[in-house]
This record gives structure tokens, C-alpha cells and sequence, in this order.
């Protein structure tokens, strides 16, 4: 595949010069994993805010509705379990490529009449109260990313971005749309169906979702969430994005190739449900048990159960206005909105695919990172509906004759090494929407004769690449940081860095920056990011603003999130924002 950013001469990173380094960039060597705090991480000025200035904290007591307000920066990790940290790399060390990635935006149109929201009734977490607001969310993401003007362990500039997957949430036209303007710049409507009316679960008059407008003391407003007359009509109301400044990628998630992420993609009976008429909200706890647990397993890929739950109960199912615009995408549908000069932007054109992608809708691709630095883009989303993932045969053997391209040396599946002198050798980072432990092999109802690979396979292959630096991926909702060290050869062991959604508790993106430190080793720094979103929120501010910072409070006051939000650094395992060792890090790892 070509190299889009290099296809423009030098690229962002090589042409840049660096300004001088943060000074967390200096830290101490010690055991795999050493935690440094330095109170001067958290002067903003020259690099944008980050997570290591400041973090997002709810304030007061536990068990009802809190507020947030901005608490301490996070320390960095230095994480040596695949590499050991000398002590004078950082004189030596050379910047090689800085970029931040966002992940699982899920930006929704939440009157799609496809939509679960009934599964509400027996599992609250099921419906998020913040949602209707997913498109200020994520315009306010953008408007960080743009402020972050260089990397605060290397000093260069940005030079791009990347979406790894979720970024729309149903698998409609329209939010793929929404999707696609936000990130390339212009106006956004974030409303379907009656353009005069909101036609949601928020005004049904049901008190298991939140009545935002209405007396009703609904579940919600039991756990202390407030009455906001107007907030209807400001959430549907027409917002700007300012689009990305840098470059930017797109990878697929399950949500943008499934109805609902895990729904029968080619189904013409949901697809015309999807347009049609009618909404269900409710239906009875056999049901929705029954509906809850095919999606768990995957055992319904052609979505039959939720077929016959909305055939049984559609006279519980309330009347809506029909939007073609609701309808369900396909790969090729993906492709031309990337390829659309339309949705440019900052660029690149096609932000990744080419027209060679039409052929055979292939979602995957090969790109510049930096001068010496190859970007794998993959397509992991399972059209066999499920919300899991894994590659087929064609994409495996990609993948492997792409990195095999850009390698001077690896392992055939022996362990032997085989030279390759006529390899471009790069340093290789792969991004995919799926992390390794969420792709699994299993039917594929689309095509049922073909094999499907799963993340152990394609751990078994990196491993084979010494040069492969990190696998970088979302879908989990968690921030996650793993070593995959390889057990007889220390420089083919990579890392794999998952990263938290934008719609749920803690909402964050990540800078990466990577860094070749002249001793057989590379740091990859990685750094969370927040929104541009205020941290206090006023009930009383309508705004694209006042409703950003509403949107990531309602995150944090989620059912279930539990007290220790209130210390995100208590070492909660379960927390999405990960522990210490997953959120500002310093990775180290040989390369051959």
C-alpha cells in the first residue's frame, strides 16, 4: 500500500524541529515498573494540557450525584518488562514520530428506531444518560487534540491522528456522517427524523431513563441527575467542529460495520425497521433477558431473537418519524465517505484507503508514520454478527507480506531467522480497533466457508517481526497497557496499548511518542488526554461547551461506576481508567 503522508515529500515528523523536552522526560531506572512523580509535569505551556497537568476528579460524598473539578496530573510509569531503562538515554535519545489516537468516539443518533434501549429495564447500564450528547463530546475532543501543540517528552509536533474504531454507534448513514464532518470540519445537526421535535427515550415519559425535561422522578433523577428545561432542543441544535489540524486515519470498529455493533449487517427486515416508523422502549424481562444473553454469546448471528422480540411486542412500540438517513452502511459505504473530497480536511485524501480499496471493499491499509516508521492499519470488525472480532485468510497473509516488506530480518514459523536485504526496514506500529482478548474465532454468517484468525494468531505472527514496536487498539472501553514478551528472543516482544472510549467514564484519547534511544531499545511515551471541556459544569449553559462538559459529568456518575472515582488512583482494578501502569507510561522494548 502507498504511504499517503509521504506521498507529499518529507513528512510532518522528519521535517519538524523539536522543541526542547518536557521534564518528565527525565527519569529514574528501577524495577519493571517505576512510578515518577515530578510536580513540574503539570505546567501546560509550551505542550497543551494533559493528563500529566491536570485530571478530571469527582467531588463529594458517594451515593449520589457528583461533581467534577480538576484534580491532580497523573505520574508517568517507566515500564521495563520488555526492555530495562538505561540511565543516560535521554542524551541520547532522537525523536522519531508523535501522534494521538481517539478511540470509540460512538457518535449517536438516539432516536434510530434500532436501538436497545429496553435492555435498560434489568441492567442500567445499558442506556447512557450522556449520549444524546455524544457529537459535542467529541467536537470538544477534537478541539484538544488541535491544542496540543507538541509531544511533552520529545517535543515534536503532533503529526497526525488516528480513530481506531466505534466511531459512529449503529451503523447508520447519518452518523457516519456526523462522524466524518466532525473530524474534517463543518456543521453538525445532531437530530433525525422530525426536525422539530426530539422523538427519544428522553421524553417517553418512562421513568427507567432520564426525563431531563420533565418533574418525573425518574431512576435517574432518584441518583441525583437534575431537571435541565431546554436541554432537549440544545442537544439536537445545530454545533460547528473545527475538524482535526494534523492529518488524520480512520480504522473500523464493530459499531461502524453492525446495527447496534452485533447485529445481522444484511438483514432487510431490521434494515427496513431501521427507516421505518415505530421505536420500542419496552418490553418484558423474559425478553429482554433472552435478547441480553444472545448478544453475550454470539449465538444469533442472524439476529433472529431480536426479530421476534420486536414482532412480539409491537404493540408496546411507539410511532417516530421515518429517516432514510438511518439506514444501515456497508464497507463500500465506509470507503466512498472517506474517498469524498467532501470530507478532506486536513487530509489525507481517502485518510488512509485509496480507490484500491473499492476492490474487494478492503478496510485495511499501510501508511507513513514517520521517516522509518510504517503505520498498519487493520480491519478486525467480524460481519458475521458479533460484536467480537478477528481477520481473515486475506488480510492475515497482508498483514504478513506487509510486514515482511518492511523488515531487514524476522522468524519464519520455525523460529528461524531469515535475512531480508531488500526490505525497507521500518519500525512498525499496528492499530486495530479490537484488542487481542476480544478477537475470537467462531462462525461467520456471511461467509461460512472461510477461516477467521483471532488475536492469538496475530500475536503469534507480531512476535515473528522484531520491529514491531506496539499493537495500538480500543473496543474494550478500558485503559489497558500489555507486554507480550516473546519467550526466547527479548527484541521480537512488542506491547499492546488499549485505550479508554470517548463515551464512557474516563473519556480519553492518548498521545503516543516515540523515541529511538541508540542502545537497542526505543521508548514509546504514551500520555492521556482529556477534552477541552471545561471541568465544572453549569447546569444553565446551553452551549456546545456547557453541554461538552455535561456530557463527560454524566460519564462519571454512570450506575454502578462505584465510590472509588473519587480516587482514581486507588488501584480499583476494574476502573476503566486503568491503574498507574496504564495511563502515562514510558514503554521500553528492543529492537533488532
Amino acid at each position: 500500500m502507498a504511504w499517503p503522508l509521504a506521498a507529499r515529500g518529507a513528512t510532518p515528523q522528519a521535517a519538524a524541529r523539536p522543541a526542547a523536552p518536557h521534564p518528565a522526560a527525565a527519569h529514574p531506572t528501577g524495577g519493571p515498573v517505576r512510578i515518577t512523580h515530578d510536580p513540574v509535569v503539570r505546567r501546560p505551556a509550551p505542550y497543551g494540557l494533559t493528563t500529566l497537568d491536570a485530571t478530571a476528579r469527582l467531588h463529594g460524598p458517594a451515593g449520589g450525584y457528583r461533581r467534577i473539578a480538576a484534580g491532580p496530573g497523573w505520574p508517568v510509569a517507566v515500564r521495563q518488562e520488555l526492555a530495562a531503562a538505561a540511565a543516560r538515554r535521554t542524551d541520547r535519545r532522537t525523536p522519531l514520530a508523535c501522534f494521538a489516537q481517539l478511540t470509540d468516539l460512538h457518535i449517536a443518533d438516539v432516536q434510530h428506531p434500532l436501538r436497545t434501549e429496553f435492555l435498560r429495564a434489568g441492567s442500567p447500564g445499558s442506556w447512557r444518560a450522556q449520549e444524546a450528547l455524544s457529537a459535542h463530546g467529541a467536537v470538544a475532543l477534537i478541539e484538544q487534540v488541535n491544542a496540543l501543540r507538541a509531544g511533552p517528552h520529545t517535543g515534536l509536533p503532533l503529526g497526525f491522528a488516528i480513530s481506531t474504531g466505534d466511531n459512529a454507534d449503529n451503523n447508520a448513514a447519518i452518523e457516519l456522517e456526523w462522524y466524518m464532518t466532525a473530524m474534517s470540519g463543518g456543521p453538525i445537526t445532531p437530530n433525525t427524523g422530525d426536525p422539530a421535535a426530539y422523538e427519544g427515550a428522553q421524553n417517553t415519559g418512562l421513568a427507567q431513563f432520564w426525563q431531563v425535561e420533565q418533574a418525573l422522578r425518574d431512576v435517574d433523577k432518584q441518583r441525583g441527575l437534575p431537571r435541565l428545561p431546554g436541554y432537549l432542543a440544545a442537544a439536537t441544535a445545530p454545533l460547528t467542529s473545527p475538524g482535526l489540524k494534523v492529518p488524520w486515519y480512520s480504522t473500523p470498529g464493530n459499531h461502524d460495520a453492525l446495527p447496534a455493533g452485533c447485529l445481522a449487517p444484511e438483514d432487510s427486515w431490521l434494515q427496513a425497521y431501521a427507516v421505518g416508523a415505530r421505536k420500542l422502549y419496552t418490553v418484558s424481562d423474559a425478553d429482554a433477558a433472552r435478547f441480553r444473553a444472545v448478544v453475550v454469546s454470539g449465538a444469533d448471528p442472524r439476529s433472529s431473537v431480536l426479530k421476534d422480540v420486536l414482532r412480539a411486542n409491537a404493540s408496546r412500540a411507539r410511532t417516530v418519524t421515518p429517516d432514510p438517513r438511518r439506514r444501515a452502511t456497508d464497507p463500500h459505504d465506509f470507503l466512498l465517505a472517506h474517498l469524498d473530497p467532501a470530507h478532506t480536511g486536513a487530509g489525507p485524501v481517502g485518510h488512509g484507503y485509496t480507490e484500491d480499496n473499492l476492490d474487494g471493499d478492503r478496510q485495511y491499509y499501510s501508511f507513513a508514520v514517520a521517516e522509518g516508521v510504517l503505520g498498519i492499519s487493520l480491519d478486525t470488525t467480524f460481519r458475521g454478527g458479533h460484536l467480537q472480532g478477528s481477520l481473515d485468510g486475506d488480510q492475515l497473509r497482508w498483514l504478513e507480506r506487509t510486514l515482511t516488506a518492511h523488515s531487514a530480518a524476522y522468524y519464519d514459523t520455525d523460529g528461524h531467522r531469515v535475512a531480508n536485504p531488500g526490505a525497507a526496514d521500518a519500525k512498525i506500529l499496528v492499530f486495530s480497533h479490537h484488542h487481542s482478548p476480544s478477537m475470537t474465532v467462531r462462525p461467520d454468517a456471511t461467509a461460512e466457508d472461510r477461516a477467521r484468525h483471532d488475536g492469538q494468531e496475530v500475536i503469534a505472527l507480531l512476535h515473528r517481526f522484531p520491529n514491531v514496536v506496539a499493537w495500538i487498539n480500543g473496543h474494550s472501553h478500558v485503559n489497558k497497557i500489555t507486554p507480550h514478551p516473546h519467550p526466547a528472543a527479548p527484541a521480537r516482544s512488542f506491547w499492546e496499548v488499549n485505550t479508554a472510549s470517548h463515551v464512557d467514564y474516563p473519556q480519553h484519547a492518548r498521545l503516543f511518542e516515540l523515541a529511538d534511544n541508540h542502545d537497542g531499545t526505543v521508548s514509546l511515551f504514551t500520555t492521556l488526554v482529556e477534552s477541552s471541556a471545561p471541568y465544572r459544569t453549569d447546569f444553565a449553559d446551553r452551549s456546545s461547551v456547557g453541554l461538552a462538559s455535561l456530557y463527560r459529568e454524566l460519564s462519571y456518575n454512570a450506575p454502578g461506576l462505584g465510590a472509588y472515582l473519587a480516587d482514581t488512583s486507588s488501584g480499583v482494578k476494574e476502573s476503566a481508567a486503568g491503574e498507574a501502569r496504564d495511563r502515562n507510561t514510558e514503554l521500553l522494548v528492543r529492537i533488532a
